[in-house]
């Protein structure tokens, strides 16, 4: 193909269609596979839809750089677009080797199978706390407000130290701040108040740490780490700790809920939640493309001539049901042998609380099919609202009666 520099940008319509992909990005990967294309903060980055190539962008992070600033890019850029708060100190997204490295060794051990398994009694008490809410306030109810939504942000605030009664107010502000109609004025300001409550909370532990995840890492890396680091490390978590989970927790109930042979599978027989799981996160793919990454030299890549400093983006959703991936990827089977998706991304960057996220979906999907066998969709599924102004794929509310 020619040249970064002479190929014009392809509008690309990202809005997913459903479950699906946006249309525009699956005709992408049957066709060209990789394509140039605009983006809102500046100058346009080539976009993989292959499963093949998307794993192999995100496991070099030697050739495509998530470190880079507005001044690496060729073209320039009016700003970043992985900044989710004032503060980029800490956030593993915005980071390379060995710095990355540096910050993930100190979090990996709260975030193993062990450590997790050690959180899912309180996970199980939070989802039994709403299921019984839910019973007792009787149908119909909105199953993202009352179960998606709290659940995963009850969790991730418990796991970072944040007060219940400061909970309402921290998800109200990422909400606003993974909402892509909030302009930048105020995106820059939710950041500003994300930066100071985060500020509070390590201060907070410097004198007396918990044993929360900041309480852990001032206590044992309190000389290695900046308040700065920690701060956007805690911030990082919790905007990513509960979006992701919450919405794959909604949209994950509805799928089962269009596909009732394949909740019954989910209900009824324990030993196949773990792959249902996994072929949720593929199927659903609620992360559309994560971090763009900047090519750090010039490198030919499924037949295109890429420069340095050009940007790259990737669709996971895409990706995901590539037929280069599973057979029949449109369908949706929970007994499927499990992939090697990237709806959790992969390489370096592959998410940090996965296990966690994992644990959670295992926990709550089948919990709420045996507490509400008769559990149904309120409206007809075409008033059922998908959430089209987020950064992560949902729903905006899902009426359910049983």
């Amino acid at each position: 193909m020619t040249p970064s520099s002479e190929v014009p940008t392809t509008a690309i319509d990202r809005e997913r269609s459903g479950f699906a992909p946006a249309p525009d990005l699956t005709a992408v990967r049957r066709g060209e596979g990789i394509v140039r294309v605009p983006t809102p903060f500046g100058p346009p980055a080539w976009l993989l839809t292959r499963h093949e190539d998307v794993r192999r962008m995100l496991g070099d992070a030697e050739t495509f750089r998530n470190g880079w600033s507005t001044e690496d890019l060729a073209g320039g850029a009016t700003r970043d677009p992985r900044q989710l708060s004032g503060e980029r100190s800490g956030n593993l997204l915005s980071m390379d080797p060995p710095e990355h490295n540096r910050l993930r060794r100190m979090l990996t051990r709260e975030f193993t199978a062990r450590r997790v398994r050690r959180l899912e009694p309180r996970v199980a008490e939070i989802v039994e706390d709403h299921l019984g809410a839910m019973q007792r306030q009787g149908p119909p109810a909105d199953l993202v407000a009352q179960y998606a939504l709290p659940i995963p942000s009850l969790v991730i605030c418990e796991l970072l130290g944040v007060p219940t009664a400061d909970q309402g107010e921290f998800q109200e502000r990422t909400r606003r701040q993974l909402d892509t109609t909030v302009g930048e004025q105020e995106n820059v300001a939710l950041g500003r108040e994300m930066l100071a409550y985060m500020t509070g909370l390590v201060e907070q532990a410097r004198r007396r740490p918990g044993e929360d995840l900041i309480g852990v890492l001032v206590r044992e890396h309190g000389s290695e780490l900046t308040d700065a680091e920690i701060i956007g490390i805690a911030n990082l978590l919790l905007v990513a700790g509960h979006e992701t989970t919450s919405n794959m927790l909604g949209l994950g109930a509805l799928a089962l809920l269009r596909h009732p042979d394949q909740l019954a599978i989910v209900r009824d027989e324990p030993e196949q939640v773990p792959a249902a799981v996994e072929e949720l996160m593929r199927w659903l793919s609620v992360v559309g493309g994560g971090s763009p990454r900047m090519v750090a030299r010039d490198v030919e890549f499924g037949g295109v001539a890429m420069r340095r400093g050009d940007l790259v983006v990737v669709d996971l959703p895409a990706a995901n049901r590539d037929p280069g991936l599973v057979e029949d990827p449109e369908r949706l089977d929970v007994t499927r042998a499990q992939s090697p998706h990237v709806g959790f991304g992969h390489g370096i960057h592959h998410c940090l609380g996965a296990p966690l996220a994992r644990a959670e979906m295992r926990i709550a999907f089948p919990a709420l099919l045996r507490r509400f066998p008769d559990l149904r969709i309120a409206v007809p599924f075409e008033e059922v609202v998908f959430a089209r102004t987020k950064a992560i794929h949902g729903l905006e509310e899902l009426p359910v009666t049983w």
